[in-house]
């Protein structure tokens, strides 16, 4: 879809094809209304800028565990550096992180390799709360901003 397509959309196509991007109602609502956009840096930079804490639990309902064989679309693309070869560390980590933190590991995976992302995960199980939700929020945006310039190019 152009840009051009994208700021012609009414609100509830536009923030449905936001939601395919993140899955956070309230965001995707704030960026379908900052319409229109004269570039598609402006509006990856609107995205990045209306993106808040509480849009963080609403994004993780949509995004499944690195690793997880069961991904699908979008996640499993980029997801697809994480071999075979660490996926029972994966597992473990996951279980670890999700047991400290409460919420999914959240990262940006794409161009990543599986030893690099497990290598992240686990010097994230280090971070104090505040500092791992305000990591988990910039991978939350990287991911927005890679599925945005995809979706809207």
């Amino acid at each position: 879809m152009t840009l051009a397509a994208f700021n012609d959309l009414d609100r509830e196509q536009a923030v449905d094809l936001l939601l395919s991007c993140c899955t956070a109602p309230e965001w995707a609502g704030r960026v379908a209304d900052a319409r229109p956009f004269p570039s598609i840096e402006k509006l990856v930079a609107a995205a990045d800028a209306t993106l808040g804490p509480a849009d963080l639990d609403a994004a993780l309902a949509g995004h499944p565990r690195i690793g997880d064989r069961g991904a699908s679309g979008r996640s499993a693309a980029e997801q697809r550096g994480v071999g075979d070869d660490v996926l029972s560390a994966f597992a473990e980590a996951n279980a670890a992180y999700e047991r400290r933190f409460g919420r999914v590991y959240l990262v940006c995976a794409a161009g990543r390799s599986g030893a690099d992302l497990l290598a992240d995960l686990t010097a994230r199980l280090a971070h104090d709360d505040e500092t791992e939700r305000r990591t988990a929020l910039r991978e939350l945006a990287a991911i927005n901003r890679l599925r945005l310039e995809k979706a809207i190019g």
